[in-house]
């Protein structure tokens, strides 16, 4: 827990004053049973109105230090804990930012969204009780159990033995409940998975009718966190009987030997009988604080563990120091040498021995079977996944001696999913670059053939987006995609299937506007007409390189290539040649 506690290094001051005033609510707790034995022994059995009178007066300050105390403390824990909870989600999702694709690989979208929300939410409550009763609780135990001793030590003498056995059970218990408290947090991840999944593929679900088995999905991961959930509290829910039994019953020997004494005149008196099990009856709620606490601190340790994977995680796709910050990218060519790659810990590659150059404002078409590795290839371009052997060029220059900023900053990459972000039409294709002025957010627009599309709509480029765009068809959202990516005004624009939602005409007039003399295009697609527009194709079969050239050389050269045009034309296709 020491990273995920470093981040309380800020807040030192407040914490101290918190503390320091959560002591003085300590020993003003401490001291009041002193006061009512003084009132019991001084006052009500000698009958002295005066001194009850003034050690009444006594108790009723103290008391009032002690409420203004426990207001001023609860301010500032929750000052600390709010700001701590606050940075550490801030921390955490930097992190996540930094990522590279095999560190999502490696935490799943559900369980990185239970750590930055469930998890840390778990480190703020904790903090915030340990400012207000973490530490107050065992030192209660602990000045309760001394102060009893020194009103008298025979009958204390019962809490001296007890008290050492409870300790120990409070250890075991914290101990156990870690592991259980691990396993919830498992379950919850598994249960969030699940449901993040039901709710993006809700559509789909409803076109299939799977609702009945997606229902018993969701029930089946829900029973799991619900029994690791019920075993969890079952285990600390036993806390507090044990130790309210066991304290009850020290409570009644001492009034039992306490009476003997009194009885016997042993020096005991009443008003000590009485403070004795006022600190007897004090340590049982300190007990029973201790227990919620020894629950908190198994769940926060879980927590605290799972939120430093993610801090602690290294990120495989890291800048080289000394770069020049300054280093642009001018012509956006691009050139792959020897390049061979396969994902993190798999041994198959996915590309093996790519060679080829693609010169400025040159539009390349890449065509081949799905899992022939045109999408990896395309991830190695920005750095998404770094190459396992050669070099990606772009510019003449190694990528990986390019700012990551830089690199990416000249590239316009569309995915194969179109993904939208909630807000207006405009802020969307903005969002590929926020400084981009309106004029330049209608010019994306036309180009991308969908600024005609845009200006039907109610309020046009002001129409609010539903989330992931779930207001428009699949050929619009691949169209506002591509229009984010040409706002960028890229020098290396790519395009992942991108245009498969779209019919040919509307396909032809976008590629005919693409910029070509300040833009290098890559794009990969699966027909063949699209490859008939493009200057040159490149053919990939199972991450090996089978062919590059015009659609005239290849329908000459590849067999398979001629196969692929023959299926989608027919035979037809060879009079195209």
């Amino acid at each position: 827990m020491k990273k995920v506690l470093s981040y309380l290094k800020p807040y030192y001051l407040p914490m101290t004053v918190a503390l320091a005033l959560m002591l003085v609510e300590l020993v003003v707790e401490l001291m009041q049973p002193l006061f009512i034995a003084k009132v019991i022994n001084e006052g009500i059995m000698t009958k002295d109105l005066d001194a009850v009178m003034l050690w009444g007066a006594v108790m009723l300050g103290l008391t009032a230090i002690g409420f203004v105390s426990g207001i001023i403390n609860s301010y500032f824990a929750a000052y600390v804990s709010q700001h701590y909870g606050f940075d550490l989600r801030k921390s955490l999702f930097a992190k996540i930012q930094s990522f590279s694709f095999a560190n999502f690989n490696q935490f799943p979208t559900a369980t990185l969204i239970t750590r930055v929300t469930s998890d840390v939410t778990t480190m703020q409550n904790l903090m915030f009780m340990g400012m207000r009763i973490m530490l107050r609780a065992p030192l209660m135990l602990i000045g309760g159990l001394v102060m009893s001793l020194f009103v008298n030590m025979k009958l204390a003498f019962i809490l001296v033995i007890v008290s050492p056995i409870l300790f120990f059970f409070l250890v075991w218990l914290m101990r156990t409940g870690f592991r259980h408290f691990h396993a919830v947090q498992e379950r919850l991840d598994h249960a969030n998975s699940v449901l993040r999944e039901n709710l993006l593929g809700m559509r789909l679900i409803k076109s299939f009718v799977r609702d009945k088995h997606e229902e018993g999905r969701f029930l089946d991961s829900n029973q799991q966190l619900m029994d690791r959930t019920v075993k969890a509290l079952r285990l600390v829910e036993t806390a507090v009987p044990t130790l309210t039994f066991v304290m009850n019953a020290s409570i009644l020997l001492i009034l039992w030997f306490g009476h003997e004494q009194i009885v016997g005149q042993a020096g005991t008196n009443v008003g000590d009988v009485v403070a004795i099990v006022n600190y007897t009856a004090r340590m049982t709620g300190a007990l029973s604080m201790i227990s919620m606490i020894v629950t908190n601190i198994s769940r926060a340790r879980a927590s605290a563990l799972r939120i430093e994977e993610v801090l602690n995680a290294e990120a495989d796709i890291v800048e080289k120091e000394q770069l020049d910050p300054n280093q642009l990218v001018a012509t956006g060519s691009v050139v792959f040498e020897g390049v061979s790659f396969h994902y993190p810990d798999h041994a198959v590659a996915v590309l093996e021995n790519l060679n080829f150059e693609i010169k400025q404002g040159e539009r390349v078409a890449f065509l081949g079977a799905t899992g022939s590795g045109k999408t990896s290839m395309f991830q190695l371009i920005p750095r998404l996944y770094d190459v396992s052997e050669g070099r990606v060029l772009v510019d003449g220059q190694d990528v990986r001696d390019l700012s990551l900023d830089r690199l990416r900053g000249a590239i316009g990459y569309v995915p194969q999913e179109a993904l939208l972000f909630s807000g207006t039409i405009a802020d969307n294709i903005r969002w590929g670059r926020t400084q981009a002025s309106d004029e330049e957010v209608v010019d994306a627009a036309k180009r991308a053939q969908i600024h005609d599309t845009i200006m039907k709509l109610p309020k046009q480029y002001d129409t609010i987006i539903g989330q992931k765009g779930v207001n428009l068809s699949g050929g619009q959202k691949q169209r506002l995609s591509i229009a984010r990516a040409l706002v960028r005004q890229p020098k290396v624009l790519l395009l992942d299937d991108s245009t498969s939602a779209l019919d040919v005409k509307t396909e032809g007039r976008l590629l005919r506007s693409l910029p070509t003399d300040t833009c290098t295009t890559l794009l990969i697609t699966q027909k063949i007409s699209t490859a008939m527009r493009a200057d040159r194709v490149v053919l990939l079969d199972d991450g090996k390189l089978l062919g590059i050239g015009t659609h005239d050389e290849l329908m000459k050269q590849s067999e398979l290539y001629r196969r692929i045009a023959e299926s989608q034309f027919g035979e037809e296709a060879v009079s195209l040649v």
